[in-house]
């Protein structure tokens, strides 16, 4: 598998942008497209995202396949991020059938999808999915309850013991640099969740880094053989 990185300035306009993603759109060498982001304030990512062909959208964000997931289709392109964790609990042989399922993010590129997928009929799936945001009232009464707990908020160790209800699973999707000064960065990567706190009173937790990441980047891997197997099969058609 060859990759190519295209690197641009902060500067570039969004119409800029699209014309260099419909330049991708139409190579038949590219199988598979990701923009990186977050992108520049002055660019509207969904339009951006939106204009990746849907048959090359390995990244998952495309309108047309976040529609194709809430209807379950197996042709749609998985968000790389939700479909590694439910992966992740299908290697562990976690039993999603009828678990209480808390949310706490809303994103289209975790939050939602992956509540989604845990809602959808079979294994891993078949769950009861609470969604939790900026805006619930109350939080640790809804993360208290969960049985399996999915923090993707972008806050440091938010998630603490005291929101966390013994053998739970907790998935921690937080990517966060905070101040270190014994590393040499002067930084170290932690999670949403406080990893010390909570992993005496969990059944799984992942760690950060290398839990729920490195699962990201295989089912990116995965989605970029499915867009060229579906290329090849689309070639063959015509």
């Amino acid at each position: 598998m060859e990759s190519r990185l295209l690197v641009f300035p902060e500067s570039i306009t969004e119409d800029q942008l699209l014309k260099e993603i419909c330049q991708l759109n139409d190579d038949s060498s590219v199988h598979g497209i990701l923009v990186q982001a977050p992108l520049p304030s002055h660019m509207d990512e969904r339009k951006i995202f939106n204009h990746v062909s849907p048959d090359k959208d390995v990244d998952g964000f495309n309108a047309t396949n976040l529609g194709l997931l809430c209807q379950e289709q197996k042709s749609a392109f998985i968000s790389c991020t939700p479909a590694g964790i439910v992966e992740l609990l299908k290697r562990t042989n976690v039993d999603t059938t009828g678990k209480h399922v808390v949310v706490l993010g809303r994103s289209l590129i975790v939050g939602k999808p992956v509540g989604l997928l845990l809602l959808q009929k079979g294994l891993p799936g078949n769950a009861t999915v609470t969604y939790c945001h900026s805006r619930t009232p109350d939080l640790a009464k809804h993360t208290l309850q969960a049985d399996i707990l999915i923090a993707a908020i972008g806050k440091p160790h938010f998630v603490d013991k005291s929101m966390v209800k013994e053998g739970a699973i907790v998935i921690d999707v937080g990517i966060n640099r905070i101040p270190d000064a014994t590393r040499k960065s002067g930084t170290r990567l932690v999670g949403d969740v406080n990893f010390e706190e909570v992993s005496p009173l969990s059944s799984f937790i992942t760690p950060v880094p290398g839990g729920v990441g490195p699962m990201t980047v295989a089912m990116l891997m995965r989605n970029t053989v499915k867009a060229f197997e579906k290329s090849i099969a689309m070639a063959t058609d015509q």
